[in-house]
């Protein structure tokens, strides 16, 4: 259900907006992207799993309010976010 350290590292340098950046907005959207992926994964085949319901539902409101944050700052940055990770408004 987590991410590996790899995938992780991969995902920061990707997303990074400058050298040493890991805990910018767009970091942390898509490090949390991938993380509620995975968890939508595990809950298609274990739908009785409450906990990790409760996990999920809290991933989604984190990030959630992430967009907003960076919705706030810039639109564009904000829209090229939902783009490039696939993510509904």
């Amino acid at each position: 259900m987590s991410i590996t350290q790899e995938k992780k590292a991969e995902l920061i340098k990707d997303n990074a907006t400058s050298k040493d950046d890991t805990g910018s907005p767009e970091v942390q959207i898509a490090i949390l992207t991938e993380r509620i992926t995975n968890l939508s994964d595990h809950m298609k085949e274990h739908n009785h799993d409450f906990h990790s319901r409760r996990g999920l539902l809290a991933m989604v409101a984190r990030r959630r309010k992430l967009l907003d944050y960076v919705k706030g700052k810039s639109e564009e940055r904000y829209q090229a976010i939902l783009k490039k990770h696939g993510i509904r408004r």
